[in-house]
């Protein structure tokens, strides 16, 4: 299994990564395949020619965009005791915090502010589930809520998510009305990284929460929920700025990396069906009532239905992350530290507008 990690390097490789692009340009406008034709521009070769394979070789590549630094993995020297990396080319020395059970460096590729190492890590063999939990990912309240069969247990996870996005977007406002547009510049990445860090926390607790009860994972196929028109515009920006997407991916590697199945399950009426009678009960904002008298927290009793249905079929078991590294991409699960923030008490303004969801899930 193929990870990327990334990693400040704190320095400024300007000089270099402006000779890259100009490599760039001259091997999609000649076809240069020697770094020898592109040593007057002052590059090392052994970066050289990581450009020059990917433009002077792909017919299909028309205009050069971003070029960033390749060091391949002859280039790169492992101190895996000290948790360093030396790359000799550009006498850069990097401290990682990833764990060290990475089998082999495939390669480094370096931007103005990043180092992004790609390592090939050793897949845990398959556990034999004995059941499944099944995950309800949301977009107010709680982010995913988690629940077993077996234990009845239920784990409710980053609540916090609402009041970030809330928060972010009257900060956005404020700016925009006073024509800060600078300031708007410098928080563009801070909302985006602060969910970055719960999803990869959630991710976390739900994949050891798995483990621990030697069980499977169960996830809705949430694919195409945004080009549903079944909401209101009020609800557009929850949706929108709703990340189960990265949520999902980090759940599914991690999964993988110990050896848990993740399966998919259909959403409809997973809301609005009961967990004990399966009969379609009422469902009133955050709270679920059925006929036959069970009365339960409505994401909490969506959670069990993903548990308790079967999954798609064996094309959904197949993980995104086996699907991207057949296209030649990779997971790129960024170091973080989660921030705790206060929950929130929007819930009843999006509460009409995820009931007209339901038919969907």
């Amino acid at each position: 299994m193929i990870l990327t990690y990334k990693t400040k390097h704190n320095r400024n490789f300007s000089a270099e990564l402006k000779k890259a692009h100009r490599i760039a340009e001259f091997a999609l406008r000649t076809r240069a395949q020697s770094s020898k034709d592109v040593a007057c521009f002052g590059l090392k070769s052994l970066i050289s020619n990581q450009i020059l394979r990917e433009y002077s070789r792909n017919k299909k590549l028309k205009r050069v965009g971003r070029v960033n630094l390749i060091i391949p993995n002859q280039g790169i020297t492992e101190r895996k005791e000290e948790h360093k990396i030396w790359i000799p080319s550009l006498k850069l020395q990097l401290r990682y915090r990833f764990p060290n059970n990475f089998k082999k460096i495939n390669q480094i590729e370096v931007d103005e502010e990043y180092a992004y190492i790609s390592v090939s890590v050793e897949e845990q063999k398959p556990i034999i589930a004995n059941n499944y939990i099944g995950v309800d990912r949301n977009t107010t309240g709680h982010i995913a809520v988690a629940a077993n069969p077996d234990t009845g247990k239920v784990l409710k996870l980053g609540k916090e998510v609402l009041h970030i996005h809330n928060k972010y977007k009257n900060i956005r406002k404020r700016l925009q009305k006073k024509g800060k547009f600078g300031l708007l510049k410098k928080i563009k990445h801070r909302e985006s990284n602060r969910i970055t860090d719960i999803n990869h926390k959630v991710a976390d607790k739900i994949v050891d929460y798995a483990r621990e009860n030697n069980s499977g994972i169960k996830l809705e196929k949430l694919d195409g929920i945004r080009n549903s028109k079944k909401h209101i515009k009020k609800f557009n920006y929850s949706l929108h700025s709703w990340s189960f997407k990265e949520l999902q991916q980090f759940i599914e590697y991690k999964a993988k990396l110990c050896g848990i199945p993740v399966a998919y399950v259909e959403p409809k009426y997973t809301s609005q069906e009961c967990s004990r009678c399966g009969n379609i009960g009422t469902r009133i904002e955050k709270k679920f009532v059925c006929q036959c008298g069970h009365v339960d927290h409505a994401d909490v009793n969506a959670s069990f239905n993903i548990a308790l249905r079967p999954p798609i079929g064996e094309s959904m078991v197949r993980l995104h992350a086996d699907r991207d590294v057949c296209k030649g991409s990779t997971d790129i699960p960024k170091e973080a530290t989660l921030r705790t923030t206060g929950t929130s008490n929007l819930q009843t303004e999006y509460a009409q507008a995820e009931r007209n969801l339901l038919s969907f899930r």
